[in-house]
């Protein structure tokens, strides 16, 4: 998807340079202000009550062009810094030129506390709101600064009325205002569909420099970006922006978005952005209103098990709070709703029935090798099986047991959490025999699952960003305890909170965390990740007729996705899976 503007110039190594050459560029037409040309009106606002970013004041300005109508909802463009780029300029040429929509313009500066007295320093907020990860600065523009927009008027009395939909959304920023436009669009890609990014910090400030590498692993989202950046721009303790800026583009060409850039020469500074912007413009908003698209990625493990075509679908709604999904035999799936202690099933034709109520307050489910359902509960304490018939037996009811698994030989292995102040516990339950403590020591011990050939067991430490994994011995105890996999975690938490897991038949494992569902190959590599259309999923399971349809629970919602690869089950006879990949 990847166009050149201008050709590729000689890269030289930075450190070759002692002073960054002077490079001049061309202007671009539209870049200078044309008599004739109407131009647009400039409104500056104060801000200071956000509740996401409290005690901040800042200014804005709002851009209306001459051609903007009221009765129609125009498109937006946000800057952070400020009005930089002669964006204002620019957009009254491409407007009048019908190169780019009536387009309403809205420049945020940085926030800053201001000091108790004159003695005392303002607290510069720039870092925090732009460098950091997260969705804190989109959700500050979203529900805090559009919507103070549209509370003002033109000067001659026009009410502004802004578009809502992403099509209609650009967002654009220099330096850390550009990695702030890129999260902005990256966390809310329904809000904002193309962004420019001049000379971005894509680096070791706040997290930044963990893009090139997680964006690999997604399904491309649609947005639109344009990058530039110059070989003499900043190498310092955060990192190298100008390769920095090159990683970027390669790892979202690499996973398919429409990504354009243009490498300079220069250094940290707004004149090579300047000189582009126009060009840049041209090319965010060409075909409009035709949307941004997407090709497919160039991920192997992506290629492997997303169906095309088949996205997220929402099975249900409205819960209290669902765990507990697993699929029986047939590939029907049952899901817990906790706090109301309810089972329900959802049957092979996608219809969903409530097989049972009870105040057992279910957390964890599995089927064992005799098609049995086994359940456990951290309110009652109880491990038990349902015989049929509506009938409950209690294999213990001493076990603060949160998840289980069982194997095909009827072991069964139960997770302890025991809260967040002290490490927690794993238990093997053999058929006929007490419980046996196996392993100590994990902090939240959570989800489980094993291998597909049942002789490792994978154990989720939900108060880190790890995954376990042990040896099974013949007895069923546990050996070679390691870690495993280390998972992402949004920069909004302290740990990926990995919950449930499963593994398909070629070995992958399939990790429910903060982010989505992460994806990890048979050595314990982050591969993939498949984001939900929203909230943290809790856990997850293989059902179907061909156990192909992904099921997880979030919140208080079901979805499901059709997948190319099939679940491994538990209940079925141990598959030795292809040798990795290493």
């Amino acid at each position: 998807m990847k166009k050149l503007l201008y050709p590729l110039l000689l890269i030289l190594p930075v450190a070759l340079f002692a002073q960054a050459p002077t490079e001049t560029y061309p202007e671009d037409p539209a870049s200078v202000v044309h008599t004739g040309v109407p131009k647009g009106e400039l409104i500056r606002v104060k801000f200071n009550n956000s509740k996401i970013y409290p005690g901040t004041s800042r200014t804005y300005t709002i851009y209306v062009p001459a051609q903007y109508n009221p009765a129609k909802p125009a498109c937006v463009f946000v800057d952070q810094d400020g009005v930089q780029f002669k964006s204002t300029t620019v957009f009254d040429n491409l407007i009048n030129s019908k190169e780019m929509p009536v387009i309403i313009g809205v420049y945020i500066t940085p926030g800053q506390v201001p000091a108790a007295d004159e003695h005392s320093l303002d607290r510069y907020n720039r870092s925090y709101e732009y460098d950091g990860l997260g969705d804190s600065y989109a959700k500050f523009i979203l529900n805090e600064i559009l919507p103070d927009v549209e509370k003002h008027k033109t000067s001659d009395g026009r009410a502004i009325h802004l578009s809502t939909k992403a099509n209609d959304r650009a967002i654009a920023g220099s330096s850390s205002g550009a990695i702030a436009a890129f999260t902005a669009a990256w966390e809310h890609p329904e809000a904002f569909s193309r962004v420019f990014s001049a000379i971005g910090t894509y680096v070791g400030l706040r997290g930044g420099d963990s893009y090139p590498a997680i964006i690999r692993k997604y399904e491309a989202k649609p947005i639109r970006i344009f990058l530039q950046d110059g070989a003499n721009d900043k190498n310092s303790y955060g990192g190298d922006w100008f390769y920095a800026n090159q990683m970027m583009a390669r790892s979202l060409d690499f996973a398919g978005y429409e990504v354009n850039h243009v490498w300079g020469q220069g250094g940290h500074d707004s004149k090579h952005g300047t000189a582009i912007f126009a060009q840049a413009m041209r090319w965010l908003w060409k075909d409009y209103p035709k949307p941004a698209g997407t090709s497919p990625s160039k991920n192997q493990m992506l290629a492997e098990i997303i169906a095309p075509g088949q996205g997220w679908e929402l099975v249900g709604k409205d819960y209290g709070f669902t765990e507990g999904i697993i699929a029986n035999a047939k590939g029907e799936v049952f899901f817990q709703d906790i706090p109301n202690s309810k089972t329900y099933k959802i049957g092979l034709d996608g219809k969903i029935t409530l097989v049972k109520t009870d105040a057992e307050r279910v957390t964890g489910t599995a089927y064992g090798p005799d098609g049995k359902r086994y359940t456990s509960s951290t309110k009652t304490k109880k491990l038990s099986v349902d015989d049929g018939d509506g009938k409950t037996r209690v294999l213990d009811n001493n076990l603060n047991g949160n998840d289980l698994v069982i194997a095909q030989n009827g072991n069964m292995y139960v997770s302890e959490p025991n809260g967040n102040e002290r490490p927690g516990k794993l238990y093997l339950v053999r058929p006929g025999q007490p419980k046996v403590v196996v392993d100590e020591g994990i902090k939240y011990p959570n989800g489980m699952a094993f291998t597909p050939d049942q002789t490792q067991l994978y154990a989720a430490e939900s108060t880190s960003h790890w995954i376990w994994i042990f040896q099974i011995k013949k007895d069923g105890k546990l050996d070679y305890k390691q870690r495993f996999g280390r998972l992402y975690a949004p920069d909004t938490a302290e740990n990926a909170w990995p919950d449930g897991l499963k593994c398909d038949t070629a070995g992958r494992v399939y990790v429910a965390t903060r982010m989505g569902i992460q994806v990890l190959d048979q050595v314990g590599r982050v591969n993939a990740i498949l984001p939900l259309p929203m909230g943290q999923p809790s856990n997850l399971c293989f059902g179907g007729p061909n156990f192909d349809i992904m099921y997880v629970t979030v919140q208080d919602k079901v979805y499901s996705r059709k997948l190319k690869t099939r679940g491994a089950n538990t209940f079925e006879l141990p598959i030795k899976p292809a040798k990795p990949k290493l």
